[in-house]
C-alpha cells in the first residue's frame, strides 16, 4: 500500500443521498453493468422489509435498462429470502463483509470483470471496505433509517472516526445527487 494509508480502504468511489438517485443512464456512462447492494438500510429499512414504492419504480428503471441488481449481505438466507419475497431479486447471503467473498462470487455468477460492477451500501467498515478488498466500484448511501439493528450500532460507533479521518484527509468527499 505504498503511499496510501488504511483509511483509503473505506473511502467509497462515490457518495449518493440514496440509491434511487443513481439512474440506469448514470451507471451506464461509467461503464457499470450490474449493480450490488447492501440489503438493510440501503435496499429497505432493516426494520420494515416491504420496499418502498420508490424502491419499485427504480428497480423497473434497472430491469429495463438490462443492468441486474444482486444483493450482496452478511445476512442469512432465510432473513434475505424472507425480505425479498415480493422484489424476487438474486443473492448472495453470508457474504462476509468486509471480506470481498459475496461480492468475487455475485460478480463470477455474473461472469462480469470488476469495472463493470458496483457495490452499494450504507456502511464503511462492511460495504465500502469490501470493495476495496474485491476491487470494485463503490457508492455510500445514507442510511434508509436512522435506527440500526444491535451489531450494526457497533460499526456506527466506530463509522464516526473513520468518517473523521476521511473528511480531514478528503475535505472535497461530499454527498452529491448524482454519479459524477
Amino acid at each position: 500500500m505504498k503511499g496510501k494509508t488504511m483509511i483509503n480502504l473505506f473511502k467509497p468511489t462515490w457518495m449518493i443521498p440514496a440509491i434511487y438517485n443513481v439512474t440506469p443512464a448514470q451507471l451506464k456512462a461509467k461503464g457499470i453493468k450490474a449493480v450490488f447492494a447492501d440489503l438493510d438500510n440501503t435496499l429497505i429499512a432493516w426494520d420494515n422489509p416491504d420496499g418502498t414504492p420508490e424502491l419499485k419504480k427504480w428497480l423497473h428503471a434497472l430491469q429495463d435498462a438490462g443492468i441486474p441488481l444482486v444483493v450482496v449481505s452478511n445476512n442469512s438466507e432465510v432473513r434475505i429470502a424472507k425480505a425479498l419475497a415480493a422484489l424476487e431479486l438474486p443473492f448472495v447471503s453470508r457474504a462476509l463483509k468486509p471480506l470481498p467473498i459475496g461480492i468475487q462470487k455475485a460478480r463470477h455468477n455474473l461472469g462480469l470483470r470488476k469495472n463493470e460492477v458496483v457495490m452499494v451500501g450504507d456502511q464503511y467498515i462492511t460495504d465500502m471496505w469490501a470493495a476495496h478488498m474485491a476491487g470494485v466500484a463503490s457508492i455510500l448511501v445514507q442510511p434508509i433509517v436512522k435506527t440500526d439493528a444491535w451489531n450494526t450500532r457497533i460499526n456506527r460507533f466506530f463509522e464516526r472516526f473513520i468518517k473523521l479521518r476521511l473528511r480531514h484527509r478528503y475535505p472535497e468527499m461530499h454527498f452529491q445527487k448524482e454519479l459524477k
